[in-house]
């Protein structure tokens, strides 16, 4: 049995994010993919690899929905983009450790939505914050569960 592929939606994925990626990645022994439409450096190891798409709206997106198999997994805060994977049964975690699945993934699509049109009427929300150590941790635990199941 082949392992499962780790993708990594990379455009905006955060550096930090992606040296536990990495880390992960070699320690497992698991394929990773970085997907954006510039280049990415990574490391040398037969294990990572990063791809550059075209420029264009959702080129990264796509590519990764074609590539993606049941049960990979794929870092990405794009709801969009998650609801299709969990469509095709992978699992989705941003880089801030928030995991998306079959039982959120349509309320996070309505809360998106909701926010463009409050977005598009003028209102302002401030934005994310920055991301922090509480962040880092709770990606890293939410990767560890994932690795302890399918890596």
């Amino acid at each position: 049995m082949t392992k499962n592929t780790i993708w990594v939606d990379a455009d905006a994925c955060p550096n930090a994010i992606k040296e536990t990626l990495f880390k992960a990645a070699n320690r497992k022994e698991m394929s990773l993919i970085l997907v954006a439409n510039h280049f990415i450096k990574v490391p040398p190891s037969k294990w990572i690899s990063s791809i550059q798409v075209e420029s264009g709206f959702d080129v990264a997106d796509d590519y990764i929905v074609e590539q993606v198999n049941k049960d990979d997994l794929v870092i990405t805060s794009d709801i969009p983009l998650a609801a299709e994977l969990i469509d095709k049964g992978a699992h989705v975690i941003t880089s801030r450790g928030d995991i998306f699945d079959k039982t959120n993934i349509k309320q996070k699509l309505n809360m998106r939505d909701f926010m463009d049109t409050m977005r598009s009427s003028g209102e302002h929300s401030g934005g994310q914050a920055a991301m922090n150590a509480k962040d880092k941790q709770m990606f890293a635990n939410a990767l560890d569960r994932y690795l302890a199941r399918y890596g």
